[in-house]
């Protein structure tokens, strides 16, 4: 039986006449560069009827063809076009294989050359397995959104690497004097403590995305301040490449709205009451009820003010301390107004008294709260600095961490 089988191939190999081989494996190739599939036989042909063809084997597209003594480039698909070459001048010795140039990530797959001569025929097939790459694409066009909005900075990568085996993606502010860190993706997790505190808990991945290489973040609640170019970092296989998204025309929203239109009312009031004070200056109780309308509705006004500027910009400190002393500036105005006489009892005593320390103890109470201290300030940097220091991806790498540059040798 065995010696029968060893026939029978014998046999095969003789009606075949030649053997084409390819390559011993898949082949890689950088993105952008050329690739030769291999293609030759064992044995030289002779050109008369000599006709070497190569398709995509998964779409039987054609890449390029060689027929009466001469390569058929009219015949390829329009992709190929110009692409795609024989080594016209090695052909007689039987080397058939083929130089594409350009690749392109669409260049991946299987590739099948296929000899005819004669009445004989055979075929290898070549396979492009990775095409080395690392694009990374952003928006086209420049982002318009309202202040107070939630915004969508887009960032999707396109690599032969895959996402959880990417080394770090970062998102920078890059248009200030220097880079801000706004958020940080590395050993497959996202660092939100090593964000800028101005960035901090307002900026996220869209985790579920990730995977298939969208590296997008949400910004939420924008700001005027937020207004520039974001530029997104992708470090992969010891490359790198970025995107960048600019952020502009920044819209008003209801509550910058609201704010404008309280800061007017508020200087329009003020005017307006001074006149109509100046007009009724004989009338003695108008005047002094017109007093105490200029004292409260200005004041009261720009409280409110900054109530919307709280909401619309984030500035919660800001607010906070310019709100609690636009509600306490009318007591100063009783206390240093001209008219103090004309209260009397205990109002006048308490005005008199305790206005002012009232003021300066509660607005001071104010400010150190709502202000970090220098020791919390050392306590933040430090926590950020921890982080960035337990995720450096290899030895030496360098890692921006806020404002600084890390550098670690193990």
């Amino acid at each position: 039986m065995q010696q029968h089988c060893f026939l029978i191939s014998v046999l095969l190999m003789i009606a075949d006449g030649f053997t084409v081989l390819g390559p011993s494996g898949p082949l890689v190739a950088p993105l952008g560069s050329s690739v030769v599939l291999p293609c030759y036989v064992d044995e030289p042909l002779l050109m008369k009827d000599l006709e070497v063809e190569w398709r995509r084997t998964d779409s039987e597209t054609l890449v390029h063809l060689f027929q009466d003594g001469e390569s058929r480039p009219e015949s390829q698909q329009q992709d190929y076009q110009d692409r795609a070459h024989f080594f016209t001048e090695n052909i007689k010795d039987g080397n058939f294989s083929l130089r594409l140039d350009s690749l392109t990530a669409e260049d991946e797959g299987e590739y099948t050359c296929t000899v005819h001569h004669q009445q004989e025929s055979g075929e290898t097939e070549v396979q492009i397995k990775d095409v080395e790459r690392l694009l990374v694409s952003g928006s086209d066009r420049s982002i318009s959104v309202s202040v107070g909005e939630d915004v969508t900075l887009n960032c999707s990568v396109d690599s032969h690497i895959t996402p959880e085996d990417f080394e770090q993606v970062s998102w920078r502010k890059t248009d200030e004097d220097e880079e801000i860190l706004v958020l940080l993706y590395q050993d497959n997790e996202a660092l939100p403590d090593s964000s800028h505190e101005r960035y901090r808990d307002r900026v996220e991945f869209f985790t579920a995305e990730i995977p298939k290489g969208n590296f997008s973040v949400r910004l939420k609640s924008v700001r005027t301040e937020d207004k520039g170019v974001y530029m997104c970092q992708v470090f992969a296989g010891g490359a790198s490449a970025n995107a960048t998204v600019e952020l502009d025309r920044l819209g008003f929203s209801v509550s910058h709205t609201m704010l404008l239109i309280l800061c007017v009312s508020a200087s329009g009031s003020a005017l307006l009451l001074t006149s109509i004070i100046y007009c009724r200056s004989q009338n003695t109780d108008i005047v002094f009820s017109l007093h105490m309308l200029l004292v409260v509705c200005p004041n009261f006004l720009m409280f409110l003010a900054f109530v919307f500027w709280g909401v619309s910009e984030g500035s919660v400190n800001e607010s906070v301390s310019c709100c609690a002393l636009y509600f306490l500036r009318p007591l100063m105005f009783l206390w240093a107004a001209p008219y103090i006489n004309d209260f009397t009892g205990n109002t006048h005593a308490w005005i008199l008294e305790y206005s002012y320390v009232a003021e300066y103890v509660l607005f001071s109470t104010v400010v150190y709260s709502v202000c970090p201290s220098p020791s919390e300030k050392l306590q933040r940097t430090r926590d950020s600095l921890a982080g960035c220091l337990g995720h450096l991806p290899v030895p030496g790498a360098r890692v921006m961490c806020g404002t600084l540059y890390l550098t670690v040798d193990l």
